[in-house]
Parts: C-alpha cells; structure tokens; sequence
C-alpha cells in the first residue's frame, strides 16, 4: 500500500487500529518528495531526519495510549509560519537565513495535537500574489499539469497536498491564498473567520485580513485540522475566546433544510465557462440533496478589488517597515551611512511585487492621500461587510466560484500585475468582511483542470460550510481522483 495516497483519516485510522506506524508513514511522505517534488517544488525546507524523529516519539506515545488527536501525522506549514526547527524566510531573500527563536501558536498547537511536522512550503513572497511566481526560491508547479501555476500565494501548500508530498498543510489567506490555489489545484482549503485561528507567529502582510488556515485531500481531513488549530490565543490581540465546535461531528447532517444563496454578482463578466458550468452543476447538486437556492445581491461586489488593493498595501507598507537591515534579515554590503544601508537592503532584498506594493501603500497613508483613498476604502469596507451581513439574513451560506478561471501557464500574467489582481475578484471579499470561506472541489475542465467551488458563511459559522462541502463532495465523487506525475 502506498500510504502517501492516503487521506489524513485514512491514516489516522491505520495508526489507531495498528495497522502502521508513524515512521512508515512518515517515510512514505519522503519517499513520495523523492519521486515528485523535481516537478513539484513546493517544499522550500523539509529534514527527513527530524521528522522520522517526531515519528519515533509519536509512535512510543501511541504505544502508551498517550499523545494528541493526530498523533503521528505528517503535515507542512507554509513557510511564513514562524518554526524553530526550520528557517522562515517567507519566500524572500529578505529573510533567507531568518530561523526563528519560537513556533508560531498554531505550529505549537500541531505538536500538541502529535503531528509530525515534514518541512516548509513556497510562497508568495511575504504571502503577496496569486501564483507563486513572486517567490524568490522555487516557483511551484500545478500537479494536474506540468507549468502551469499552482495558485498564491500558498501555492506550495496546495501543490503538495495535491501531491501526496503530505497529509495536509497550513497556509493562510490574505484575499484568497488559501482558497484560490485549493481550487487550481483540486484540493479543500478553509478561510476560518477572522480571529477564529490564532495569528501569533504569523509573519504579518496585512494585519486586519490575514487569517490561518487548513488546505487538505477532503473535507472530513479540513475538519479534523481546523479542531488541532483553532481557539482562543491570549498572545494575539485579535483572538476571539469563543467555543471551537466539533466540525467532524456535522459532516454527516447534509443540507436539506438550508437557504444558499448564489451571488448575481459573482456570474458575469469574465467568467470561464467551464467554470460556470461546473460550479453550476455543483450548486444543482446541493438543491437536488435538499438545500433551497435563492438568489442574492452583494452591490459593493465591483469594488472589492480597489479597495482591497488599498488596505492590503496600507498595512504591508506599515507591517514591511520593520525589515531595515539592522535588526534581523538581508543587509546590503558595502553600504556609507544609515540611509543607504536602509535604502540598498530594502531594494535588493525585496522582489519587484512586494515593492510596488509597498509603494503603493505608502502613498496611500501619505499625508493629503489618507482621507481620499486608505480612509475611503475602509468606508466601503463597511459597506461590502454589510451586504453580506443583509444576505446572511436571508441565507445560511453563499455559493460561488472561487476563481474566474481555471490555472493558466506559469509566466502567462507575469507583466500584467492589474490582471492578477482582477483574479481574485472573487474572494476579496471574505476577507474585507472578515467571514469564514471554503473551496470545495467541484468538477474539472476539459483540459483536465481543477475547479473549486466557494461556499461562505456568516461569522464563526464554519459548521455550515463543513456541512454543504461533504454533501457536495459526496455526491460528486471526485475527491479521491489523483493527478498524474511524471508517470508516478
């Protein structure tokens, strides 16, 4: 048996019953790496030696009817998580050889819970794109088709999920980085609400948007990490102390009885097709299993991504400042004076996206620019989390696409960063509101492509979004169908 084939409680059940152990395992992940991370490159650090360490331990502890709810799982973390045992560079040269003193809470939260941690994954630089072709070490690749993107910026998670190079992984998601590459890369991937996961140890993008999460083979294995990670954390100001559901336990209630609502604005314009066709079809499925589907407004739609790239770049320009050369991370060499060695570190160490972004930012903050566009665009802010607040008056939760269209060839958008932003028009919103989000694959291209299906729900209502994804993902059947790669 191939365990890397093998969903997260697939593998869960073998540990518990005997019928493996931890190491083996652990070694089938790294034999996997072995035979398809050339093609793949979603790894940016992974020690085959620490892990069968883990595995070692957790193995002894299951022996003892000790260790936690996923003892012996081997699982990657997007490598803007902060980790002790591997550096965190954030996909940039900026922090090449930055290896923090301390574990980011939800890695803690995964050692508790007994996982055993395989390595870091590729990523958007400081978690800025929707591709992955702005990280400075590795540009990952789609696994359903040799160069094409994987999707940003946790691309690396996705890819090596889809993979079989883990069990499962962490990313987090900005304004879609979890959702938009789950999709592309035919995998579940869940925006918890904002404050619902802890983001102490998360290197910060932007402050009020970015929110960690859980990218797996299926929803029951979505579940079963978001209970290892969620809850309160008296370490991050935005922790919201609230109980954290069993969301295992409602896989099973499907969705007769509930209202989801399908945005009209989410259907027009530059929308592919197969995209609509295979969303649509999802959503027919969902009616078919007894959920009522009505239709919904959100008006502010149209100006999600404006003012998205408004406050996204306010907080990053904030956030990005502390990187000067002095404390910690990249130094430019050979520099005369404070203000060149600031001026040179910060040009060679960030990428040309993290730049523009900056700058971006930077003026929008500036004085005579504040009130006109940072102060403005957190107006309209309000506004877009009203209307949802409006439908969820209506609705339990909201059906949609979660990309536009399907992967595109690596270095296709590359020159054109307004049409990259357009992308991820449809799951901006999630964020600015500050709702849980969910991509559920629902179908596939003719070119054997990915599609995602994006459910949101009210605040800390994810049990609806569990709820809908296993019944659609039920019904489709398509949730153990596995790319091929390189032949493997």
């Amino acid at each position: 048996m191939d365990f890397s084939s093998l969903t997260l409680h697939e593998a869960l059940r073998l540990l518990e019953d005997g019928t493996t152990t931890s190491v083996a395992l652990t070694q089938a992940v790294f034999s996997r790496i072995g035979a398809v991370e050339d093609r793949i490159k979603a790894y940016l650090a992974h020690n085959e030696e620490l892990a069968l360490q883990g595995a070692e331990q957790a193995d002894a502890l299951r022996a003892q009817g000790q260790g936690g709810p996923l003892c012996g799982i081997p699982l990657a973390v997007k490598d803007l998580l902060c980790t002790s045992d591997f550096p965190t560079t954030c996909g940039s040269r900026m922090l090449e050889r930055f290896t923090p003193p301390y574990n980011a809470t939800v890695v803690e939260k995964l050692h508790q819970a007994g996982v055993v941690i395989t390595g870091k994954l590729a990523m958007d630089e400081f978690a800025m794109g929707s591709t992955n072709e702005n990280c400075a070490f590795a540009v990952p690749e789609n696994p359903w088709k040799a160069g094409y993107i994987a999707g940003g910026s946790s691309g690396g998670s996705a890819a090596a999920v889809a993979a079989d190079e883990c069990f499962g992984a962490l990313g987090s998601d900005t304004g879609g980085s979890i959702r938009q590459p789950a999709s592309l890369c035919g995998v579940v991937g869940m925006k918890p609400t904002y404050g619902r996961v802890s983001r102490y140890g998360l290197v910060a993008f932007a402050s009020s948007l970015d929110q960690v999460g859980p990218l797996s083979k299926d929803v029951r294995d979505c579940a079963l990490m978001m209970e290892a990670i969620a809850g309160y954390d008296p370490r991050d100001s935005t922790s919201i102390n609230r109980p954290v559901p069993v969301y295992s336990q409602v896989l099973e209630r499907g969705v007769r009885g509930l209202r989801i609502g399908v945005p009209t604005e989410y259907f027009g314009q530059g929308l592919d097709p197969e995209v609509e066709t295979a969303v649509r079809r999802g959503i027919e499925l969902l009616e078919q299993a007894g959920a009522e589907i009505v239709e919904v407004s959100l008006p502010h739609t149209q100006y999600c991504v404006a003012v998205y790239y408004l406050i996204a770049p306010a907080e990053a320009s904030s956030n990005l400042a502390r990187y000067d050369g002095v404390r910690y991370g990249f130094r430019a060499a050979g520099t005369d004076g404070l203000q060149e060695m600031y001026n040179r570190s910060r040009s060679q160490g960030f990428g040309d996206e993290v730049k523009r972004r900056i700058l971006i930012g930077t003026y929008a903050l500036s004085a005579g620019y504040y009130d006109a566009y940072y102060k403005k665009a957190s107006q309209v802010r309000t506004l877009i989390k009203q209307d949802f607040e409006t439908v969820f008056r209506q609705c339990d939760l909201i059906a949609s696409p979660v990309t536009p269209t399907p992967a595109w060839p690596i270095g296709e958008k590359s020159d054109d960063p307004l049409s990259l932003y357009l992308s991820d028009i449809l799951t901006l919103s999630a964020n600015l509101a500050g709702i849980p989000g969910m991509s559920v694959p629902c179908g596939f291209t003719s070119a054997g492509l990915p599609v995602g299906m994006q459910l949101q729900a009210a605040h800390f209502n994810e049990e609806v979004l569990f709820q809908a994804g296993a019944s659609l993902e039920q019904q489709l059947g398509i949730a153990a169908k596995k790319p091929v790669i390189g032949g493997v």
